[in-house]
């Protein structure tokens, strides 16, 4: 399978920090979102290449499993139907119906075949001419058993939503069924869930988020985004960050 596409597809709608410093110093440049599948026979490379982008601290990957192929033999055991309606909601705002793995959408605004780096890396430089693209700081720290999440507008950008997502940043995954039967893969920053912290308006703003809300045993990082528009009707991405933390762990006494 070359590339695993719908076509016309109905739109559906106790953790320590490492750190209490946990932003990058510089600013990262993009946010990329892969939309994957363990039953896609194209994913493994693309899957593989995230792992690689993951490592690169000026940009935040993201691996968002989704769900549409669970038929085809394996049920994704990391996919989420909110991962594929998140991935539909964006080719309704383009307008193209291009919904397929593997997908990385490049800062909400554009995307690209997942396996391509040359791609990914044009597809960052065409979106960040737009000068609001990643224009917007974000800075997460600890402060006691909280998160702390602050947002800083350099100007009015319009109306959005600041989403935390928590990960698990390396998840081997052995096959059993499908195009990839046999295969262990490993996803990398694989997003858990989404907490919507609140709305952003363009100005200053801060979340106080206890670690109780999205702690687990597997979840060793975590993410926050601004981006324009909705959860429904999403738009570029203004700012991202994306911190290791400690997992929690269980005390015997």
């Amino acid at each position: 399978m070359l590339r695993c596409r719908l076509s016309s597809v109905p739109f559906v709608a106790g953790l320590l920090i490492a750190s209490s410093a946990l932003a990058n110093a510089g600013e990262p440049r993009a946010l990329l979102e892969l939309f994957t599948s363990q039953g896609c026979s194209s994913c493994p490379a693309a899957d593989k290449l995230l792992g690689e982008l993951a490592a690169d601290p000026s940009v935040v990957a993201l691996s968002v499993p989704i769900d549409y192929w669970d038929y085809l033999g394996w049920k994704d055991t990391l996919a989420s139907p909110g991962h594929s309606a998140r991935q539909r909601a964006y080719a309704k705002v383009r307008g193209d119906r291009e919904v397929y793995t593997p997908q990385i959408v490049v800062n909400g605004a554009t995307h690209v075949l997942g396996s391509d780096p040359g791609a990914v890396e044009r597809a960052i430089t065409v979106t960040d001419r737009n000068t609001a693209v990643m224009s917007v700081p974000v800075v997460l720290s600890l402060s006691g058993n909280a998160l702390n999440v602050n947002i800083t507008a350099l100007k009015d950008h319009g109306g959005g939503e600041v989403w935390l997502c928590p990960l698990t940043r390396s998840v081997p995954v052995e096959i059993g069924r499908g195009e990839n039967h046999g295969r262990t893969v490993t996803y990398h920053n694989v997003v858990r869930h989404w907490l919507k912290l609140g709305d952003f308006g363009g100005t200053q703003s801060a979340w106080n988020v206890p670690l109780s809300d999205f702690q687990g045993d597997d979840i060793d990082a975590v993410a926050v985004m601004v981006q324009q528009g909705t959860r429904e009707k999403p738009g570029i991405v203004l700012g991202a960050a994306l911190a290791p933390i400690a997992r929690q762990t269980s005390q015997v006494r």
